[in-house]
């Protein structure tokens, strides 16, 4: 049995060895990869996804350790998608991760040529990038899952799944349909994973307190003026209280909507 074979020995008992081969030859890009997307990005190469395209312009703060899967205090200050990238070659070494330090926005939309894949996750934090990724990805031919606020919740079993007009109960999911309404709206319906959970903060919210995690600058990154001096703690519009177990099954979810989308699927 050859290394390949020995990781995927448990999914191909359950999918069968053709579904295998649509399994590796899926393309799938997910934009964000902190508590949500980090772990999406897991399950799907454990799983025997084998072409993976991570998208996030942030680095790895010490206040990211209580969630994302990449967070460590041997990773702190290291960009987050080479930090999940090197992980996820660890799992498959055979993978194909290709590791974007970018940010999705309008400017830049075009140049992730959303077109030549055949699923788009969506965990974006700010709501006007996350409206221009869904009508944009609304126009492709790949399939959409969208995540939801994963903050301000500790209930497990209130994680649900449903398509995007039908959510009750989740402030994200209202403020993003209030934004779409004011343009064009998205082309085709999406599946979401949300809870109707909403929980106050009860602390303060305090700043690292570290120079080794490298928050306020980003001096390092060529070619990209806009990540140069990119302040990544203090431009989200809120800071909320979050918790592991919550945004996992929030990834573990999207992750399970492609591969169940795979799994009914005849060809790809």
């Amino acid at each position: 049995m050859g290394l390949e074979q020995g990781i995927f020995n448990r999914t191909e008992l359950l999918y069968g060895s053709e579904k295998m081969k649509q399994l590796a030859a899926a393309k799938v890009i997910i934009f964000g990869i902190g508590g949500v997307g980090s772990w999406c990005a897991e399950s799907l190469i454990r799983s025997g996804i084998k072409q993976l395209t991570i998208v996030d312009s942030d680095r790895i703060c010490v206040t990211n350790i209580n969630r994302q899967l990449h967070a460590t205090t041997l990773t702190v200050g290291e960009v987050k998608t080479e930090a999940l990238k090197k992980r996820l070659l660890e799992i498959n070494p055979n993978a194909q991760i290709t590791a974007l330090q970018k940010i999705y926005n309008a400017e830049s939309r075009e140049s992730f040529q959303l077109n030549d894949f055949d699923y788009i996750i969506d965990a974006i934090d700010s709501l006007s990038n996350k409206a221009d990724l869904i009508r944009t990805a609304c126009k492709t031919n790949a399939v959409l899952f969208s995540s939801m606020g994963a903050a301000l919740k500790v209930d497990p079993t209130r994680i649900r799944v449903d398509e995007f007009w039908k959510i009750k109960g989740d402030p994200l999911a209202a403020a993003m349909r209030r934004n779409i309404r004011k343009g064009e709206m998205p082309a085709k319906k999406f599946l979401c994973v949300y809870s109707d959970e909403v929980l106050p903060n009860l602390g303060a919210n305090q700043s690292c307190g570290t120079e080794k995690c490298l928050c306020p600058k980003n001096k390092d990154v060529e070619g990209d003026p806009e990540l140069a001096d990119h302040e990544w703690c203090s431009l989200k519009a809120a800071i909320n209280g979050s918790l592991a177990h919550i945004t996992a099954i929030f990834g573990f979810s999207l992750a399970g909507l492609v591969m169940q989308d795979l799994y009914q699927k005849t060809d790809l």
